[in-house]
This record gives C-alpha cells, sequence and structure tokens, in this order.
C-alpha cells in the first residue's frame, strides 16, 4: 500500500501535468462509453447491428455512414 507521501507526490505531478494541458488550450473532459468486457455485450451489438441490417432504412442509414466516414480526396 502506498503511503500519504507517495500519495501526495502523485497528486503534485497530476496536478502539474494537468496545468501544463490547461497553458496549451487544453481541458479536461469525461466520457462514459459501454463496458465491451461487460456480460451481455457482444449479444447486444449483434441485436442491435441485426435490427439496422433489417430495417427498411438499412441502405440510406448505410449510405450516411459511408458519407460521414469517407476519406477526403487528396
Amino acid at each position: 500500500m502506498s503511503s500519504p507521501t507517495d500519495r501526495k507526490a502523485t497528486r503534485a505531478r497530476v496536478s502539474a501535468h494537468r496545468l501544463r494541458l490547461r497553458r496549451q488550450g487544453l481541458r479536461p473532459i469525461q466520457i462514459w462509453v459501454p463496458d465491451t468486457r461487460r456480460k451481455g455485450f457482444s449479444a447486444e451489438a449483434a441485436r442491435q447491428a441485426r435490427a439496422i441490417a433489417e430495417s427498411p432504412l438499412a441502405h440510406e442509414d448505410q449510405a450516411f455512414i459511408d458519407a460521414v466516414t469517407a476519406e477526403p480526396e487528396a
């Protein structure tokens, strides 16, 4: 287990790192994403993919995805 001194030193390093990033014009954000390790994740992802593929609008949906992810032409 770490000592209070170790934790204080770690906190100081993290604080200094964050301050440097802020001085570079960055700001911290926190995002929550699905936990791919969670039991049932794969089954739910497959269910959603199947629902999209079987949708009457599947071709339009895929065209949209292709348009927004296409690499720009050089």
